[in-house]
């Protein structure tokens, strides 16, 4: 009788769990490249489909302004008494470079209220007439354009500087309590530099002399940029001041009481760690109201 041989085969169970540890690196791969695509739709829609939503709504706002006033602003220039600047720059040097920063407001978000300086040498000069008494802009309203025609910019200025209200929509916005336009003071804005229609996103390309035109139910008043900040803290309140001078880099700003106008945004770009900050004065009023 022959006797039965049993060959045992090894080495399968090893086979085995290579073969378990390949799935699991499989599926881990997998995890990891389905993450990383979701994430690259998030950055997609975070920085082109917001834009593009919030550019398209923005204009539209623009649009609706216009109409209701009968059309875009324009017409005779109505005299601004005094020096067309509406002030007395101080002697301080303007910044070569053209980044600028803004105070403890937005591109992300919060404001800080204006701080008043005391005016800094020669006393004010006439300031431009005030526009017939109007209620006061409601929270979040939109209520004027600013045209920055170097940029090809027009955009809505928003009561306020709420970022979900005012700012992510693509509009600029109006810092509570400081001017509104062509009054004395400082008319002081925030506005996004990048995502959300990033309004603001190549004001370092600003130079001294630029036109900025705000739009007000038929009036336009035409500032004329005077300088420029390149980088300040987010919590200088002094560039909104009604008399705008860092507090942070006390070289640049303005001295004497006029009519300012205030730009201000992050810097560097896709941060919030500072702000860029452009200044401006009164140049004209045109058109009247309607």
């Amino acid at each position: 009788m022959r006797e039965r041989v049993r060959v045992v085969v090894q080495g399968g169970g090893r086979r085995g769990r290579r073969a378990g540890l390949a799935g699991l690196l499989w599926v881990g791969a997998e995890a990891i490249t389905t993450l990383g695509v979701v994430v690259a739709l998030l950055v997609v829609h975070q920085v082109w489909w917001t834009n593009r939503q919030a550019v398209a709504a923005a204009q539209e706002r623009v649009r609706a302004l216009e109409e209701g006033w009968g059309g875009p602003a324009g017409g005779a220039p109505v005299v601004v008494e005094g020096d067309s600047s509406g002030s007395h720059p101080s002697s301080d040097p303007v910044p070569g470079d053209s980044r600028a920063a803004p105070p403890g407001g937005p591109s992300a978000g919060a404001s800080g209220g204006p701080s008043a300086l005391p005016p800094a040498g020669a006393p004010a000069r006439s300031a431009p007439p005030r526009s017939p008494a109007r209620a006061a802009p409601a929270r979040d309203e939109a209520y004027a354009v600013l045209r920055i025609p170097r940029l090809g910019l027009a955009v809505p200025v928003a009561e306020g500087v709420d970022k979900r209200a005012v700012l992510d929509k693509g509009y600029a916005g109006h810092y509570p309590g400081t001017a509104q336009p062509g009054t004395q003071g400082n008319f002081a804005l925030a506005g996004h530099r990048n995502t959300h229609g990033e309004p603001f996103r190549y004001l370092n390309r600003l130079r001294e002399g630029d036109e900025l035109y705000v739009d007000v139910r038929g009036r336009r008043y035409v500032y004329a940029v005077g300088k420029v900040l390149g980088e300040t803290s987010a919590g200088d309140v002094g560039v909104i001041a009604p008399v705008p001078r860092s507090a942070v880099k006390p070289g640049y700003g303005y001295g004497a009481a006029g009519s300012y106008i205030t730009l201000t945004t992050c810097t560097p770009e896709y941060t919030s760690r500072y702000r860029l900050v452009v200044w401006g004065t009164l140049k004209t009023v045109v058109g009247g109201d309607r």
